[in-house]
């Protein structure tokens, strides 16, 4: 294993973050609280509590899953898809740098934004509401299977993308819109049975489910199929990754 290599391009791809201070942590947290605010006090104002928690509370785990998603994807996707925008990306795979340590450092430095990001709005939900997290452990490994495994998606789509319209296209038209009707903002037995069951096949669903059970033991279904969903999608994530680079799909062409 190279460390020097790995260490190299997670400095660099971190040290991008601290000049584009404002956009990479400032805009996602502002963001974030807006929603918090708007949800909150007009939803909040209707719906008091959502099994047994009040739903200001609620929304927090949906929130922070919500800007874990989308800021795991966008930072991974860009990372990878600038270097072969501008050609530097043939100079790293001419190195000696495996695609492991290529991996490791882009999807790292990925997960690593996205997470601070998550922990920070997390810092500031608790400024509008009382919060309880009574599974920190859990809480802590959802939060890190999540940021790697939506980096490793980001990542594939950064390696797909050939254009900057590409690279906004999966986020925007299906990850967000999943995540939205993934309970973020509701529980899904508020839902009738049809849409209850639609809901399930939705893989967020899982994501955010597992997230809110590590704060209140409150969940729409099993943690243990939480997990595994989880697992699941990063097995897949990392398989299709290997391929990519051993076949040098959208990467040597």
């Amino acid at each position: 294993m190279n460390f020097h290599a790995v260490r190299a391009i997670y400095r660099f791809e971190m040290s991008r973050t601290m000049r584009t201070l404002l956009q990479s942590v400032v805009s996602p947290v502002v963001s974030t609280s807006l929603y918090f605010v708007v949800f909150g006090s007009a939803i909040g104002s209707r719906i008091t509590e959502v099994g047994g928690v009040s739903y200001g509370a609620f929304i927090v785990p949906g929130l922070i899953m919500l800007s874990l998603l989308t800021q795991s994807i966008a930072n991974a996707s860009f990372g990878i898809y600038f270097p072969k925008f501008i050609g530097t990306i043939y100079e790293l795979l001419s190195a000696p740098v495996s695609f492991i340590e290529i991996v490791i450092a882009y999807v790292g430095a990925a997960a690593t934004k996205s997470m601070m990001i998550g922990l920070i709005i997390l810092a500031t939900a608790g400024l509008f509401v009382p919060l309880q997290i009574q599974h920190p452990f859990f809480m802590l490994l959802f939060l890190v299977l999540t940021a790697v495994t939506f980096s490793l998606f980001g990542f594939i789509i950064g390696i797909w993308a050939n254009n900057f319209e590409k690279l906004q296209l999966i986020p925007l038209l299906i990850v967000t819109p999943l995540t939205f009707l993934g309970g973020s903002f509701y529980s899904i037995d508020m839902l009738p049975p049809v849409w209850r069951t639609i809901s399930l096949f939705n893989p967020v669903l899982y994501l955010v489910s597992g997230f809110r059970w590590s704060f209140y033991s409150h969940s729409d279904v099993s943690v243990a199929v939480s997990l595994g969903m989880t697992f699941a999608f990063l097995a897949a994530c990392l398989i299709f990754v290997w391929w990519i680079f051993r076949s040098g799909w959208r990467i040597k062409s």
